[in-house]
């Protein structure tokens, strides 16, 4: 499972629904075939993980260690950035300079709300700066790929 985490942005997966296909512009059902979907199974502890497992890619301070981490369609709102990160090299840019500092991360308060293969992870984290002892506070969201 690779976690997509997207800092401050919410986003679903995708829908768990059976529902008759219909063709566009016809206005009625033209295929009655239903479709399902199988909802995978997850637990509040497997989707907490995702952030230690993140978190501990912090630790080993190489920035294509933590960008491994992010879906290759997704978006980073840094903490301590205004910039948007959407590509790898965006991503790895912005942890560079960030894993300098020696940051360490700790969720101060979570909610994890899990649907049928859609899965959220939202709160309010501190890092803590090892190189200087500063902490800074910031919001988080994750939406990991359950596909």
């Amino acid at each position: 499972m690779k976690p997509l985490y997207a800092f401050a942005l919410a986003a679903t997966l995708s829908a768990c629904a059976t529902q008759p296909m219909e063709m566009v512009g016809l206005g009625k059902q033209a295929n009655t075939a239903a479709r399902s979907e199988t909802c995978k199974n997850v637990t509040e502890q497997e989707i907490a993980a995702l952030f230690d497992r993140w978190n501990q890619s912090l630790l080993t301070g190489d920035s294509k260690k933590v960008v491994a981490n992010y879906a290759d369609h997704s978006i980073l709102l840094p903490t301590v950035s205004n910039k948007p990160r959407l590509t790898a090299a965006e991503k790895e840019d912005y942890f560079n300079h960030f894993l300098e500092k020696g940051p360490s991360g700790k969720i101060d308060m979570r909610y994890i709300d899990i649907g049928c293969n859609t899965v959220l992870d939202a709160g309010l984290y501190t890092f803590t700066f090892a190189k200087n002892g500063q902490k800074v506070s910031g919001r988080y969201s994750e939406s990991p790929n359950l596909g």
